[in-house]
């Protein structure tokens, strides 16, 4: 295929894959997906290659391709108007909140490629409001699981099975809205692909799908090329002493990612499927090597993954994975990053937060009396760069969502945002400094609510580069009237009365570079909290 009709194809596949999040973005119901935009769109061949991307969220998009794999496993016969769901981390899904919705696209009768969206549901049900409970030992704890299913057939709803999903959650109204929007947007994907394939022929759109792959393949095989000699190790862990290992070498064109001495999963929902890990590694290979390389799947025939079974990065069913894909997934990326930092000190930054921060709050909403689930991640320091400081206050590697703002937030939910701020002095200090984390300040209002921490970085901190300083930890604390303040555990759930203030205070980036001089911390960083507020 020329070079231009290739070009103009692949812009255009993008853009089905944009106009998809845009619809669902658009007619969701949860502030997490139409405020905070925790959702992601792509396109695939026939046998569920990623072809190509919106650009939404890392940890979503890298592991969609084993949900629509599975999903296309799953189904020998499909028909115009089927839509199927999958949300199991044992068949190519990634953590139970997170449920994907796959569409074919059919010439001559046979799916010529599907369209696939992913969206973070703010309850699926389990223990605690929200679906990730920090307490879980089995998947089963964490909500819902969902095989390959088909929820539309033939454009016609299973209600049933709708019925089944709606009876395991919190929040029905809101879960079926999000579904069907969810429903709208691969309506949408349908649509536009279809529309491609009238306009340039099936025979050009699968020559364009290889050619798209192919170019990928070299892009990341000449970037490999580029590697200087040798094998790189890094080795980080979660709070709790959970190791990620990694080893990574190169021969040719073609590199090994080995997590060989990585800890065996544990009783605790921090393990990550193949798909996650496999997710964070394409992620810190493009971001380091060739942050143009379009991703799709053909970047990544090149790379070769060691993860054993059995071990956090590889877990077996039946393991707790809520966090994984959430906090193990950022320290896979520390540790790739920290790994290639010695081959290229030129290019890596120092590390990030490492964490997503993730707060959930659930309870019942005392102007209807009806149950609610809130839902975000909350951003902080991101690591001194080469040639600059870090940025300060933004959610980094795996995580590419928006705060909820707090307008949107305290008219959908009975909370109050006290205070958001930045956490000054966080940042490592470096030649270039890692950026500021965040503090975000909850007041329940007129109810009791549980609420539920899964964040790491509070006692282990994000690391400097090349003699930089490491960043400020993370602290969460609990505020009560007339009560001492009471630090809370990073991974955890409490019960908070009317009135009572949850703090979440995020790490700063690692600096890069050995500092000049001058103070460490500030009293804001290193003190107590300030109580009353």
């Amino acid at each position: 295929m020329d070079p231009i009709t290739l070009s103009v194809l692949a812009s255009a596949l993008t853009g089905v894959a944009e106009e998809m999040s845009a619809a669902l973005v658009r007619t969701a119901y949860s502030p997490n997906i139409k405020e905070r935009r925790d959702c992601s769109s792509a396109v695939f061949d026939d046998l569920g290659n990623m072809v190509a991307q919106a650009e939404n969220i890392p940890v979503h998009l890298g592991a969609m391709p084993f949900s629509v794999q599975a999903v296309v496993r799953a189904f020998a016969n499909w028909s115009p108007g089927d839509v199927a769901l999958v949300n199991d981390p044992f068949h190519g899904g990634a953590h139970l909140p997170d449920i994907t919705c796959v569409a074919p696209i059919f010439h001559d009768g046979q799916p010529l490629a599907y369209v696939a969206v992913r969206a973070h549901h703010a309850d699926v049900g389990g223990m605690t409001p929200g679906s990730l409970p920090a307490a879980a030992q089995e998947i089963f704890q964490e909500g819902l699981v969902i095989p390959p299913v088909k929820l539309w057939r033939a454009g016609t709803l299973d209600e049933d099975l709708m019925g089944l999903i709606l009876a395991n959650v919190r929040t029905p109204r809101e879960r079926r809205g999000d579904l069907r929007a969810q429903l709208a947007a691969v309506h949408t994907g349908t649509r536009r692909l279809e529309e491609l394939v009238h306009r340039h022929g099936a025979c050009e759109i699968l020559e364009g799908f290889t050619a798209l792959m192919d170019h990928a393949e070299r892009r990341m095989e000449a970037a490999v090329s580029n590697l200087p000699p040798g094998s790189w190790a890094f080795t980080d862990s979660l709070d709790e002493g959970t190791e990620v290992s990694v080893r990574l070498s190169h021969r040719d064109k073609a590199i090994s990612v080995d997590f060989t001495g990585s800890s065996p999963q544990v009783m605790a929902p921090v393990n990550a499927p193949l798909a996650v890990t496999a997710s964070a590694v394409y992620f810190a290979l493009r971001a380091a090597l060739d942050p143009g390389l379009p991703p799709n799947a053909g970047a990544w025939r090149p790379v070769h993954i060691v993860a054993p079974r059995g071990t956090v990065v590889n877990a077996r069913w039946p393991a707790a994975v809520g966090g994984g894909n959430l906090e193990l997934s950022q320290r896979i990326v520390d540790v790739m990053l920290g790994a290639l930092a010695k081959a290229l000190p030129e290019r890596v930054p120092a590390a990030c937060q490492g964490t997503m921060n993730n707060l959930t709050i659930g309870g019942i909403d005392p102007k209807d009396g009806e149950p609610y689930t809130f839902y975000e991640t909350l951003g902080g320091g991101f690591g001194g760069r080469p040639d600059r400081r870090g940025i300060d206050g933004v959610h980094s590697h795996m995580t590419n969502t928006l705060n909820t703002p707090v307008e949107a937030l305290e008219v959908a939910y009975p909370l109050r945002v006290e205070r958001y701020s930045f956490r000054q002095g966080s940042g490592g200090r470096g030649q270039f400094n890692g950026g500021e984390g965040l503090r975000r300040d909850l007041r329940v209002l007129d109810h009791t609510a549980t609420v539920s921490l899964l964040a790491d970085r509070r006692q282990g901190q994000p690391y400097g580069v090349d003699g930089g300083e490491p960043g400020a930890p993370g602290e969460d604390w609990l505020l009560l009237d007339d009560t001492p303040p009471q630090r809370l555990p990073s991974k955890g759930t409490v019960y908070v009365p009317s009135g009572g203030v949850i703090s979440v205070r995020t790490p700063g980036g690692g600096g890069h570079g050995k500092p000049s001089g001058g103070s460490a911390r500030t009293d804001e960083v290193s003190g107590e909290p300030h109580h009353p507020l």
